[in-house]
């Protein structure tokens, strides 16, 4: 065991994370976090993962941790390699998902020196970060390893509590950073070193505990007896209810949960596909609605109780039908947070959601009603109605979630794709994790987030991106051959933003040249620097036929699907046309 400073801090480090339940680390290249990815890279219990990126590491990091629920710290040198870090910050601190950054520092006498690549690293990512800590400089004293020690533990028990969120922290390296036997500064003088049986077995500081050196326990916020009457006393005299589930994002309640309030309430339940409640065999059980964003507008009634849980649906005809309901709204989030932008929920409920819904589930009995009965049978004419009728890059986000593997994770870019699963991505009983970046719903880093999630799991990954996406975050291709990972990834290539077809700028003459931006790239190009398999196509049947191939092989394979956003905005909107007239009132 190397005997310099920085090599035990390194090797504390990353024995506490373990300690804490890391079992993944992704490491950036750089000089100043030498300690740290030597440790971890030398872990017996951590998986190192290296990532030339430090952009698509950090979103890498991010999609791990929203497929596995643990952080994997991410490692990366001073300087401007934070700023790449930013964005998958400010994601996962929108998004709820577990982050550890570990930046590695100068020392502070460099602190506004002019010094090579030295910049003011303290609090760098503002509030967009659950804490921050700058780590104790390196020193051979108990009490400075045990303030280590500690705010390592910490920092898990943090990035994973309620909400869970990013945590940064700072820490100051001082050369010679090298794990050599004799360090040496510039000037020749020995430094760096330990007192002699310094480490030792019976010394906790650097030896450790057993587990974690300080254990996080989380504890979980409940309703009062009169708070869970209160909520149950709607539900009872509610002539119809609906229960709303939006992106999970840290407040979902789970799966037994949410069927039994289903059950007892009687209340039928609109699930985001990003919502973890969409796909699965609970599917077959209560009356899951997946297709509203397609009619709800159509609906001629309206709930008078919601329970909401998750992030605001992705939906905005939902957000809008709940807006002008007029019903009690019950918005259910441990953290006290408030995620509904329209300002029209009634009720907060700071709770953890699986407890709200059992407690509540087992304190109503209430049958279903006409409103249910009246959106079941929406729901089922809606998919009857729509099957094969998709515009093109619909039928895509209705083939890529009908025909994945059982189990599959299936990761859905922002803008139009994300939007299209939700109008399209029919409720199936397949054990399907969908999973988005709608924290801040960004398109940079999409592909290196669902690599992540692939990472995390043995399930087979299925991507579906748009070009532009795609071509955001090239860089992170890579992780395929670095982290061994297998996709499937879908390129919905309709040469430029198709989604700003939506919006009135469509009308004006900067349209097509400032905001749809053609861009006119050949992505195979992209598929043969990777050495990736690619196949295009604009054929559905033709889709179908790659797309089954590629979840059913090894390997990863690209599949670039040809689409005109000009057909496709006038096809969507012809069938929303359709769809109201015949199901309108």
């Amino acid at each position: 065991m190397p005997g310099e400073l920085n090599a035990l801090w390194g090797r504390i480090i990353a024995d506490e994370l373990a300690a804490a339940g890391v079992e993944t680390a992704i490491l950036c290249p750089g000089s100043r976090s030498t300690p740290l990815t030597v440790a971890f890279a030398e872990h017996p219990d951590v998986e190192a993962v290296s990532h030339l990126d430090e952009r698509s590491a950090a979103f890498f990091a991010l999609g791990y941790a929203k497929r596995t629920g643990r952080p994997a710290p991410l490692v990366c040198t001073s300087g401007t390699a934070l700023a790449n870090v930013h964005p998958a910050v400010v994601e996962a601190d929108t998004a709820r998902v577990p982050m550890v950054l570990l930046t590695a520092d100068r020392p502070p006498e460099l602190a506004d020196s002019g010094a090579n690549q030295t910049i003011d690293q303290g609090r760098f990512y503002g509030d967009s970060v659950r804490d921050y800590r700058t780590l104790p400089e390196p020193e051979a004293a108990d009490r400075k390893l045990r303030s280590l020690r500690t705010a390592l533990a910490r920092a898990v028990g943090t990035a994973v509590g309620v909400p869970p969120g990013p945590v940064h922290l700072n820490v100051p390296l001082r050369k010679p950073l090298e794990p050599t036997a004799d360090s040496r500064a510039p000037d020749g003088v020995p430094t760096g070193s330990l007192p002699e049986g310094f480490e030792r077995p019976d010394r906790p500081a650097t030896a450790g505990r057993e587990g974690p050196f300080v254990a996080v326990t989380q504890g979980r916020a409940g309703l009062s007896a009169s708070e869970r009457g209160r909520v149950a006393e709607a539900i009872e005299r509610a002539e119809g209810g609906l229960i709303v589930c939006g992106p999970a994002n840290g407040a979902a309640p789970d799966r037994e949960a949410l069927t039994a309030l289903a059950r007892a309430s009687g209340f039928p339940v609109a699930a985001d596909p990003l919502s973890g409640h969409r796909f699965g065999s609970h599917t077959g059980d209560v009356t899951i609605c997946g297709g509203y964003d397609g009619y709800v507008s159509a609906i001629g009634s309206v709930p008078d109780v919601v329970i909401r849980f998750g992030a605001s649906p992705t939906s905005k005809p939902l957000r809008r039908y709940l807006r002008d309901s007029a019903a009690r709204q019950f918005v259910v989030d441990p953290a006290g947070g408030w995620r509904e932008a329209t300002f029209t929920a009634t009720d907060l409920l700071v709770a953890d959601p699986t407890q709200v819904a059992s407690e509540v589930a087992a304190a109503v009995d209430r049958e279903p009603g006409a409103y249910a009965a009246e959106l079941a049978a929406i729901e089922a004419e809606y998919w009857s109605f729509v099957a094969g009728s998709e515009p093109p890059e619909g039928a895509v986000l209705a083939d890529a979630v009908a025909s994945a593997p059982d189990p599959a994770t299936v990761f859905v870019s922002n803008s139009m794709p994300v939007r299209d699963l939700d109008r399209f991505g029919r409720p199936r009983e397949a054990a399907l994790t969908v999973l988005g970046n709608r924290g801040a719903s960004g398109i940079d880093g999409i592909t290196s987030t669902a690599l992540g999630a692939g990472h995390g799991t043995e399930e087979p990954l299925v991507l579906v991106t748009g070009d532009l996406a795609y071509y955001h975050d090239m860089n992170g291709l890579l992780a395929v051959a670095r982290a061994d990972v297998d996709a499937t990834v879908v390129c919905l290539n309709n040469d430029g933003g198709g989604i700003f077809h939506l919006l009135p700028i469509e009308a004006h003459d900067t349209f097509e040249g400032w905001f749809r931006t053609p861009h006119g790239l050949d992505f195979e190009h992209s598929a043969d620097l990777y050495e990736l398999r690619f196949a295009r196509t604009d054929d559905r049947d033709r889709f179908r036929e790659l797309y089954a191939d590629s979840v059913g092989t090894g390997g990863t394979r690209v599949i670039e699907y040809r689409t005109d956003s000009r057909r496709n905005h006038d096809e969507r909107r012809e069938l929303e046309r359709r769809v109201t007239d015949r199901l309108g009132p």
